[in-house]
């Protein structure tokens, strides 16, 4: 299979919570009303990435990577499927208060990953704050207790946001995005999310949606997260643009780079190369991208540049 810049189309998705700044700032395109997210790498059942360009015109990521064994790199060997999926997410309202179940739990009872995830701020209005995890470390009765007679939020940890924060959500932590928050979100390749609490929120059909107590209360860490808000590297100057390392773990790598003319960059054997623009325009290997554009790069493409002005958000497989 041919190897080539492939920019992406993002499936959008309407929830409740949703705006449109994705529509009106990031150019994305949905029937919908609203945009609360769209899926600018994914190859989950739920959304699918097409390829926009090129050769390979029209076929979803999916296909793609079925049929090109070596696109996704070595790296990735240890994944039995997509490793990661990348959102941009338009919170105009609070998000549910939700956790996410780790990869034993989710695949023995979901049959799909686990979700370990990671923010980074894109905007946020004055004031907007999120919840990430707990005050201070609470019993699995108290919890529970809690959430029958409506008191959880009042040990749950509020947290000011402001762009550029950076948070890592690790697979367990309870946590909400709250209203006026716009985010890139990297994360396990999975869908599965456990609802405590929605504000008496109902959905298309009018009833209440549907809460997931039980699981939930089997999957929470119950202790106060032990990260902060900040990246996990200091920014580095390199030739042409700048490199900030936002966070690393076993199922993702991302780094942000603030380019002011060219970033020198390769795809080698051991990873694909997933590029998210932030802002600002860039030519790569002939392909134009704009805010809120994406693009996979396979595995073995070797050498690029990327050349033009913003910030771009990277993500490969370690």
């Amino acid at each position: 299979m041919e190897k080539y810049v492939m920019k992406l189309t993002a499936p959008c998705k309407d929830y409740i919570w949703g705006g449109n700044r994705l529509r009106n700032e990031y150019g994305k395109v949905s029937d919908a009303d609203k945009i609360a997210e769209s899926w600018e790498l994914s190859c989950h059942k739920d959304g699918k990435s097409i390829i926009a360009n090129g050769t390979y015109a029209g076929m979803t990521l999916e296909e793609y990577v079925a049929k090109s064994a070596d696109a996704l790199g070595t790296n990735c060997g240890r994944f039995e499927y997509f490793p990661i999926l990348i959102k941009l997410i338009d919170a105009k309202d609070n998000l549910s208060v939700q956790v996410h179940p780790n990869n034993e739990y989710a695949l023995r009872v979901e049959g799909e990953y686990g979700k370990t995830e990671m923010w980074y701020i894109i905007d946020a209005d004055e004031g907007a704050e999120l919840l990430y995890g707990f005050k201070h470390e609470i019993t699995r009765e108290e919890f529970a207790a809690r959430i029958k007679d409506n008191t959880l939020l009042e040990v749950t940890n509020s947290v000011p946001v402001h762009k550029g924060d950076v948070f890592f959500i690790e697979a367990g932590t309870l946590h909400a995005i709250g209203r006026g928050i716009l985010i890139a979100e990297i994360q396990q390749n999975s869908n599965t999310t456990y609802r405590i609490y929605d504000y008496g929120r109902v959905g298309k059909d009018g009833k209440p949606r549907e809460l997931h107590i039980e699981k939930a209360c089997e999957v929470t860490n119950l202790t106060p997260p032990v990260r902060s808000a900040k990246p996990q590297g200091e920014r580095t100057e390199r030739e042409g643009y700048a490199e900030t390392l936002l966070a690393s773990c076993e199922y993702f790598n991302v780094r942000k780079l603030e380019i002011g003319s060219c970033a020198a960059l390769a795809a080698g054997k051991n990873s694909f190369n997933s590029l998210l623009v932030l802002d600002g325009g860039f030519d790569v290997e002939g392909v134009t991208l704009g805010k809120g554009d994406s693009c996979f790069i396979p595995a073995g493409f070797g050498s690029y540049k990327i050349k033009g002005c913003g910030e771009v958000i990277i993500t490969d497989i370690v």
